[in-house]
């Protein structure tokens, strides 16, 4: 099932302990969204390069962020947004999950907050989905500990898998099944 890109229902308003909440992106979120997309350590394994400029910043956001069926901002309780976290369409049985997290931030279990919150109700949300995929870059061991502690099954390994700013990489596969069980 595809979203209407002008569906901004949040699927979730906050953690169980409040320290994070998610929301739709907004332009206005443009200045703490550079906190982040400007900085080439957080954008290492993305498949972006980092934003040179507000107006730059205020592009991506216009034309991919706003337009995205399903992304929402990683807020801290002030509703400030530290990163960002999205559902893409695989196929009509499949979603992948990705975030990205200012690196500030690294570390503390806001990712981990996060990926637990949307995989607590993508099943929900979207009933006719079999499984959230989640790739990985096998130096991202960051990001491979937050889906093992959410609860995710590594797969295993896949060779030479995805081009990123022009090198070929492993990747590592790992899935929820809606009958998998949140950690």
């Amino acid at each position: 099932m595809e979203m209407d890109s002008q569906e901004t229902q949040p699927i979730i308003s906050s953690s169980p302990p409040g320290r994070i909440s998610l929301r739709p992106m907004t332009l206005s979120d443009v200045d703490d969204y550079m906190v982040w997309a400007t900085d080439p350590k957080v954008a290492r394994f993305c498949t972006w390069e980092p934003c040179t400029s507000r107006d730059e910043a205020i592009k991506y956001i216009t034309d991919r962020v706003l337009t995205h069926p399903w992304l929402r901002a990683i807020c801290l309780e002030d509703d400030r947004p530290i990163g960002y976290i999205l559902i893409m369409a695989v196929d009509n049985i499949r979603k992948e999950i990705g975030y990205v997290l200012a690196r500030k931030y690294w570390g503390k279990g806001f990712a981990t907050e996060a990926v637990r919150l949307v995989t607590a109700e993508v099943f929900k949300e979207f009933p006719e989905i079999e499984r959230l995929e989640a790739l990985v870059d096998v130096d991202n061991v960051g990001s491979q500990r937050v889906l093992e502690k959410v609860g995710f099954t590594k797969e295993g390994v896949m060779r030479k898998f995805l081009c990123i700013k022009g090198s070929v990489r492993d990747t590592v596969m790992f899935s929820f099944l809606p009958t998998d069980t949140l950690k």
